[in-house]
């Protein structure tokens, strides 16, 4: 290929007219991301910096790899392609601008460098092969929440006609020069196709300067488009992976926000960084039972308060009210499967705890919610019980659990509110106890002076109640003596584990269910007998999703003899049963389709197992309610895993 920047373009030099075009839509680029960027300096400022190795890992793994689409195959393979022929694309259109504005570089054009020649070749055809796939799926055969706009439509266009250009060129480079044979036999054969229409070499060459410049003209235009449409996520997606968060996120204290300068930076950024593609509203049980949150949308009204804040001096408006409503805040159940299912690693429930606690602070919360945060203010506990009947549920056994604040105790159990008070769930901690006292566990509890954890209460937005009840706990924790706590509440789990702050560092906690695993391993629960029967599991999302404690119940359940049939949402894909968040002190919003826990029962009796084991008090509490409520206490029993483990201890 002669220099195609050399000649004469519409009566003017050519290389003068690369230089204008080039300028324009770099200028165009620039402002926008520039913008973009003081903008978010403008919000509060987040550390994302720590933990380079582990970051650089996760770019490799979900932006390289592109590990969360391949979870779905088939258009998971068509985007790594897409993404990859981006990738050398983008790296031959600078290689190309550079070597066409500045002829005196000692470097050929990317097309003349024959590893470069092949690589654009094939990734030219395979990305036109994935484009179609991903066009049919988005236009024939599209999943729920896809958007099918016309700004999607026409980057597939743009993105075709750059392959399409770089094809047709290398075709018409190679009936000007002769077939090169080898490796380029997707050239040549585009050069055999355009000989049969009867095309010269003269025209050949002309053809081949034609597409060059129409792939520079669309990819210079295209240059300038992205960052003014929804697909500037395709500059941002990169960023928000590297620097999302590298474990479930929860936004530092504040007073909530509301406002762009009101958030941190990386919360705002994560609406320049969707992808729309609707996988968090698939997996979202609240959208998918009716209520009006959708996390995608609640991702595209923050990209739309940076978009506004670019083009006015000051946006008078922030998120809540016309843009977000608070019912749509409140139908969150702060489960983690928007944020584990999107491929770009946006953050949508530290944006949600943001406007509760704004909300919060205005007294914008129903009269359940404020129930039972008042409880906890004045109890310690949602139920609104003394203290002192906190430790009841003890009454009926026939041993004395010990007084860690009294006496030293290698487990502290931490049993939580519900297993503590709820008398559906005593008969449950007590099952627990008993196992406990057989393997020879020596174990206490704080009695009256265990609190509420505060997972709950600071995810539905009431920051200092979740501190004073930390402070609370740790002050009793300061007076008893122990190695490692236990708790069957992961919810409690979470918080303990992970954000607490211990003062002599962080304690070993672990789940009830990881610790009857190493105790029937180590042979002290002796079963008496083997379960019969099949069973399915139910994955918590505070013990999965949150702490990716997915194996050690199912190994429990095996050793008891029972058969697992996994539901087909299992393990890090299971469908929350809609009690997290707070949401289990708030009334449903009237038309919901089904309460989650409903469709979730519905899901186990399907596999016709028989015997849903769950490992989570909330769980058992919600699903026994939803057996009633959809007439399915015939055909399946919820029991905890405990109760089960018991069973299989008597002859």
């Amino acid at each position: 290929m002669s220099d195609p920047a050399g000649g004469v373009l519409f009566g003017l030099p050519a290389r003068g007219v690369l230089w204008l075009v080039a300028l324009a839509a770099i200028t165009v680029f620039l402002r926008r991301v520039i913008g973009c960027a003081r903008l978010l300096a403008r919000a509060r400022p987040e550390a994302r910096w720590d933990r380079i190795p582990a970051r650089l890992k996760r770019f490799a793994w979900e932006v390289l790899l592109q590990r969360k689409l391949l979870e779905e195959p088939v258009i998971g393979a068509a985007h790594l392609l897409i993404f990859w022929a981006f990738v050398f694309y983008a790296a031959s259109f600078f290689w190309n601008l550079a070597r066409g504005l500045l002829p005196f570089l000692p470097i050929p054009y990317a097309d003349q460098a024959p590893w470069m020649a092949v690589a654009l070749e094939v990734f030219g055809l395979l990305g036109l092969i994935a484009l179609a796939a991903a066009a049919i799926r988005r236009y024939l055969f599209p999943p729920p929440r896809l958007e099918q706009t016309l700004d999607a439509g026409l980057i597939l266009v743009l993105i075709a006609v750059v392959l399409l250009s770089s094809l047709v060129g290398a075709g018409a480079a190679g009936l000007t020069h002769g077939e090169r044979g080898g490796w380029h036999w997707i050239a040549d054969l585009a050069a055999t196709a355009l000989g049969s229409t009867g095309l010269e070499r003269s025209q050949a060459a002309r053809l081949n300067i034609a597409m060059w410049w129409v792939h520079m003209i669309t990819v210079l235009g295209f240059l300038a488009y992205i960052p003014y449409s929804k697909h500037l996520h395709l500059l941002a997606s990169p960023f928000g992976v590297l620097f999302g968060s590298l474990k479930p996120p929860m936004p530092a204290a504040s007073e909530g926000a509301d406002r762009l300068e009101e958030f941190t930076w990386r919360q705002l950024f994560s609406g320049l960084a969707c992808a729309e593609c609707g996988r968090c509203d698939r997996a979202c049980p609240a959208l998918n039972s009716g209520f009006p949150l959708s996390p995608k949308m609640l991702m595209h009204q923050v990209k739309e308060l940076v978009r506004a804040s670019l083009t006015t001096a000051a946006d008078a408006r922030g998120l809540l009210g016309e843009r977000v409503k608070p019912e749509q805040i409140w139908a969150c159940m702060t489960c983690l499967a928007c944020i584990q299912r999107c491929p770009v690693s946006n953050e949508h429930i530290p944006v949600l705890v943001e406007l509760r606690r704004r909300l919060m602070a205005q007294g914008a919360l129903e009269a359940r919610l404020q129930e039972a945060l008042t409880n906890l203010a004045r109890y310690g506990n949602s139920f609104g019980q003394s203290a002192r009947n906190r430790p009841k549920w003890t009454q009926p056994l026939e041993f004395r659990i010990k007084d860690a604040r009294k006496e030293p105790v290698s487990w502290l159990w931490f049993t939580g509110d519900y297993a503590s008070y709820d008398p559906r769930l005593q008969p449950v901690t007590r099952a627990a106890a008993r196992l406990f006292q057989r393997a020879g566990l020596d174990f206490g509890i704080l009695y009256e002076a265990e609190q509420n954890s505060g997972n709950d209460a600071r995810r539905a937005g009431e920051e200092g109640l979740f501190e004073a009840l930390m402070e609370k706990n740790l002050a009793a924790f300061a007076k008893a003596r122990f190695e490692r706590i236990v708790t069957g509440d992961p919810h409690s789990l979470h918080a303990l584990k992970h954000e607490y702050r211990w003062p002599n560092g962080p304690v070993a906690v672990l789940h009830y269910s990881e610790l009857l695993c190493q105790l029937i391993r180590a042979g002290k629960l002796p079963l008496a007998k083997r379960l019969s029967g099949a069973v399915t599991y139910h994955d918590p999302c505070y013990l999965g999703r949150y702490n990716g404690i997915y194996a050690a119940p199912r190994e429990v359940l095996r050793a008891l003899g029972l058969r697992l049939i996994e539901m087909p949402r299992h393990g890090s894909r299971s469908y929350c049963c809609g009690a997290g968040g707070g949401r289990i002190w708030m009334e449903d919003v009237p038309g919901i389709r089904e309460r989650p826990a409903e469709s979730r029962v519905r899901e186990a009796a399907a596999t016709g197992a028989g015997l849903l084991a769950v490992s989570c008090p909330k769980d058992l509490i919600m699903f026994q309610d939803a057996l009633k409520t959809t007439g399915l206490e015939a055909k399946l029993v919820v029991k905890d895993i405990s109760q089960l483990v018991e069973e299989a201890m008597i002859p």
